[in-house]
């Protein structure tokens, strides 16, 4: 089970950077959509849901709530910033001395992946602190998330410093 679980971890990660990378035609669970791009804000249901969680996600961050954000996570999950690739444990052990003020996020875009997976991007502009000093950031941040079990969970999110 844990194998299938990290092939499709793989697979979706794959699919995420072909997709962001080629910009193809998105079709949402068989249903083709009139755009030809990503998918407006708000106008899909699974978006909707995956926003919320993204947001459920930093929200834990700004209240210091570890053990929800470590919830949000997949136990398989990668995460990728200036400093290389992070397993789940590495995140969480990190966080422990971060936490966010305030967080606004913009420019969301979708791409569904299946019937219960999707990709976000967005940019965030941050403020926090983050092993005793303060910070002020604007970063593009692209995740997947996919439902497993009936809980939505992250499997791979990557931050980049915007510029």
């Amino acid at each position: 089970m844990k194998t299938t679980f990290a092939l499709t971890v793989s697979i979706l990660i794959s699919l995420c950077t072909n997709l962001l990378l080629a910009r193809p035609k998105c079709a949402a669970a068989g249903a083709e959509r009139a755009n030809s791009d990503y998918s407006s804000p708000g106008d899909d249901p699974m978006q909707q849901q995956i926003v919320s969680k993204e947001r459920e996600e930093l929200d834990s961050l700004k209240t210091d709530n570890l053990e929800l954000f470590g919830n949000l996570l997949a136990d398989e999950a990668v995460f990728v910033d200036a400093h290389g690739p992070a397993s789940k444990a590495e995140v969480l052990k990190n966080v422990g001395e971060f936490r966010l003020l305030e967080y606004a996020m913009e420019d969301e875009r979708f791409v569904p992946i299946s019937a219960e997976s999707g990709l976000i991007t967005y940019r965030v502009t941050e403020t926090g602190m983050s092993h005793g000093r303060e910070f002020a950031a604007q970063v593009y941040v692209s995740a997947v998330w996919t439902k497993h079990g009936g809980k939505w969970i992250c499997l791979f999110s990557q931050e980049t410093a915007a510029k």
